[in-house]
């Protein structure tokens, strides 16, 4: 749980890098690969990640707009990078402005539960990060390159 803005915008960034780094491996003819046949796509994990932040941040009651609707996949991967880096420009400029470190550790509700500010972001970060290692096996198995996110990649380790 972050009890600080700062401390969430700190690792807001560094999440994002790595999340930035891995929809950028997406190639438009790729976007339909997934483990097996009716499971989540390398396009719907990326579009997933560019617009479910804005229901974290309503639940903490920040106003932030996705690019589009969770459905409404594009089927070009460099939409799905652009919406994505402006969705993490908005929820990091709404948590500067509109949040305060009092705010962080006040609950709100969330799903009938009280559930602290600062909790909530957290699952928005634990929730990015589950879907970007998704993403990492999915891209491997398309043979897109696996970038290194919390460390090298065995493509990126040299021996």
């Amino acid at each position: 749980m972050y009890r600080t803005k700062q401390d969430f915008l700190a690792d807001w960034m560094v999440a994002a890098e790595g999340t930035i780094r891995v929809l950028e491996s997406l190639t438009d003819d790729k976007l339909d690969q997934a483990i097996v046949e009716g499971h989540s796509t390398l396009g719907w994990l990326g579009w997933h990640l560019a617009t479910s932040p804005a229901f974290f941040a309503g639940q903490v009651g920040l106003n932030v707009t996705p690019s589009g609707g969770a459905d409404d996949i594009p089927a070009q991967a460099s939409e799905i990078v652009t919406a994505y880096r402006n969705i993490f420009e908005n929820v990091k400029h709404e948590v500067e402005q509109s949040l305060t470190d009092e705010q962080m550790v006040e609950s709100v509700d969330s799903f009938g539960k009280q559930i602290p500010r600062g909790a909530l972001l957290r699952l928005l970060i634990d929730h990015q990060t589950h879907h970007r290692g998704q993403m990492t096996v999915l891209l491997r198995q398309a043979g897109l390159p696996v970038p290194g996110v919390l460390g090298p990649t065995k493509e990126e380790q040299s021996f």
